[in-house]
C-alpha cells in the first residue's frame, strides 16, 4: 500500500478517508506482529511510515472544514 501524501488526503472524501484509516491500522497490526515475533519486516522503515501517515489523516480530519 502506497502512502498518502496530504494532497491525496484533502482529495478523499470522509467515508474514504475512514476506510483508509482502517486499512492502515490493519496493516501496522499486521507489521508488529512480524516485528515482535522475531521475524524480518519486508521493510524496516514500513512501520514508521504507516505511524505518519495514520496521523496525516488523523490530523486532516480534525481540521476545521472551510
Amino acid at each position: 500500500m502506497a502512502i498518502l501524501r496530504t494532497e491525496e488526503i484533502r482529495k478523499m472524501n470522509a467515508i474514504e478517508q475512514i476506510e483508509e484509516l482502517d486499512k492502515l491500522k490493519q496493516e501496522l497490526i499486521r507489521e508488529r506482529a512480524i516485528a515482535s515475533a522475531g521475524g524480518a519486516p519486508e521493510s524496516p522503515g514500513r512501520i514508521g511510515e504507516i505511524r505518519k501517515t495514520v496521523a496525516r489523516i488523523k490530523t486532516i480530519q480534525k481540521e476545521p472544514k472551510k
